[in-house]
């Protein structure tokens, strides 16, 4: 959330990003923000010189005890004293229940460069690479592909899960996690450190990384119990150094997530069921930083070119959009999403978004760091290095052969036994290599 202090410094800027968003019912929230902001500094103020005339009283009563003087009249005040300050105290509470029910839903200031538009349909084209494979024959869908290959049952996973699930088996099994350990092997290379979460959250720091709105739309709630399951290892590590100050010396600092991911994906898509482009469940490293706000600008790039150059890596075209204002969400201040081609369809497809919060989340988790005399809020930085489910959709299409086999890419070869197809019978070395594992 955006601090109580920069909302009282630059409202006409809050004002102004939240026109940009369209959200101009909102700008109301801002005046009444500041209005219970300053009955709670002058609540505060009386509260305190309650407690300070306490003290006083206390050692005028001492003094004249010992003088041997008569205190009655300081020992009546002294009484009348903590129940004003009790008043005091509940009017404070409740001043601020209010204003954090603005301020946790007051978004994000909005980056200059966020183009305006009312739908993802006015998202700006940034950039397009890759070439876009010419295929000849009819693709089959990725679903009946993995099906009469033998390497995913979806019936089977209903029958115990529900939609929105699935088994992986052999070479699909393998094709995941040959993506994550490439994803991981390339982010560890260039520094960021390797962190495998919890997969459940309780509500308090759950509050502090995602869209108050996420609660009923995306997250799986523990019965009878304080717990989320996690709908992305942002959430996790974004919440990992909650209410800790970090030394300016220390930054930044560069995660690699590693988890299973579990969403609801309540709305008009609802999941699939004979395929794995949108499911319940599925795996994905994600990338994160914690920085100094002048340097959050200059990793939210770095993020990018890191998502960029895997999927060139893994042989998929795609291009990258500008967010615009009428899709962005009121966490990021700015988001790029990463869209791969999917030539069945003859789409781009989401694969990915990267987004600089700047210290929205980190104000909610309360995560500083220490610059000189003062604490000031880092910035936050998440990006999807990959999330495997809809990268082996997209490499069962780009790469799907006549005979309903599957080329492997070339980089991920390595992780599965320097096999080179999937559905093709396995030649003597790749089975000899089975069998030492």
């Amino acid at each position: 959330m955006l601090s109580i202090k920069f909302i009282r410094e630059n409202p006409e800027i809050v004002r102004k990003s939240l026109k940009k968003r369209r959200d101009e019912e909102k700008t109301g929230w801002v005046d009444e923000v500041i209005s219970l902001d300053e009955k709670w500094r002058s609540l505060k103020q009386e509260a305190d010189d309650f407690r300070h005339k306490r003290n006083v009283i206390t050692e005028e009563i001492m003094n004249l005890r010992k003088s041997g003087r008569d205190a009655s009249q300081k020992i009546k005040e002294a009484k009348e004293l903590p129940e004003k300050i009790k008043k005091s105290e509940e009017g404070l509470e409740e001043l601020k229940k209010k204003i954090d029910y603005y301020l946790m839903r007051i978004p994000n200031v909005l980056h200059e460069s966020v183009p305006y538009g009312k739908d993802p349909s006015e998202n700006v084209e940034v950039k397009k690479a890759g070439k876009i494979p010419k295929i000849k024959f009819e693709l089959k869908p990725h679903g009946e592909i993995a099906e009469n290959l033998g390497i995913a049952d979806f019936s089977r996973a209903a029958k115990i899960s529900g939609t929105g699930f699935n088994y992986l088996k052999g070479d699909l099994a393998l094709l995941d996690l040959a993506l994550q350990k490439f994803a991981v092997d390339f982010l560890v290379k260039k520094g960021y450190t390797l962190v495998c979460p919890p997969f459940m959250m309780n509500k308090k720091a759950y509050e502090g990384v995602t869209d108050l709105a996420d609660f009923e739309n995306v997250m799986y709630k523990i019965e009878n119990e304080d717990l989320y399951m996690i709908a992305t290892s942002e959430h996790p590590m974004a919440a990992m150094y909650m209410n800790e100050v970090f030394e300016e010396k220390d930054l930044p600092i560069k995660l690699c997530g590693l988890s299973a991911c579990f969403r609801k994906e309540i709305g008009s898509h609802g999941v699939d069921t004979r395929g794995l482009f949108r499911m319940h469940q599925f795996n994905k490293v994600e990338q994160f930083i914690f920085c100094r706000p002048e340097d959050s600008w200059k990793y939210h790039e770095e993020l990018q070119k890191n998502s960029e150059q895997m999927l060139k890596q893994l042989g998929i075209p795609f291009r990258v959009s500008n967010i615009c204002t009428g899709d962005i969400g009121i966490v990021a201040a700015k988001k790029y999403d990463l869209e791969a081609w999917f030539p069945r369809g003859k789409a781009y497809m989401e694969v990915g978004s990267n987004s600089n919060c700047t210290s929205y989340q980190a104000v909610r988790l309360n995560i500083r760091y220490q610059k000189g005399e003062e604490r000031e809020y880092v910035h936050t930085l998440n990006n999807t290095g990959i999330a495997t489910s809809r990268i082996m959709v997209a490499i069962l299409e780009n790469y799907q052969q006549k005979d309903g086999s599957v080329k492997i890419p070339k980089v991920l070869q390595k992780y599965m036994y320097n096999k080179k197809f999937i559905g093709m019978p396995e030649n003597k070395k790749i089975k000899k290599a089975l069998k030492k594992r």
